[in-house]
């Protein structure tokens, strides 16, 4: 049993729940040794790099997408780690692990960026995050 039908029977349509998408990114260097974590919109905190998912797009297409736009850099691999809806933004969040090629070019949307071995990424990140749980999270696996 489904539950609830989400059916309007004036209007004779379906009407499911309505949410945005997202995902966010571990962003790796080659090695796999290192991972870069940015500010952004003047929040002095960590984050991970993150991005909507446009309508008719993937998740993966839109990662690749968000890496190369905000960054510059080329996404080599990419493993999908957990899912978390996020009720701030009414979003839900698909978290991925991505490795990179290319020198960082920030575009405007990043106030900064740093590359952080494991243990220092855990330190940086903001604390009581999601970016935090989505870390911590594939740090332990």
């Amino acid at each position: 049993y489904e539950g609830n039908i989400p059916f309007c029977p004036q209007c004779q349509n379906f009407h499911f729940p309505v949410f945005s998408t997202a995902c966010s990114m571990i962003v790796m260097n080659e090695a796999k040794d290192k991972i870069l974590l940015i500010r952004q919109y003047g929040i002095k905190e960590h984050i991970l790099v993150a991005g909507y998912i446009s309508q008719g797009e993937d998740a993966e297409q839109a990662l690749i997408r968000e890496v190369q736009e905000e960054l510059n850099l080329t996404v080599t691999s990419l493993t999908f780690n957990q899912s978390k809806y996020y009720e701030a933004s009414n979003s839900l969040m698909l978290n991925f692990t991505v490795t990179v090629t290319g020198q960082v070019t920030p575009n405007h949307e990043i106030d900064d960026w740093s590359w952080f071995s494991l243990e220092n990424a855990k330190k940086a990140i903001k604390d009581g995050s999601l970016a935090e749980e989505f870390l911590l999270y594939y740090l332990e696996q």
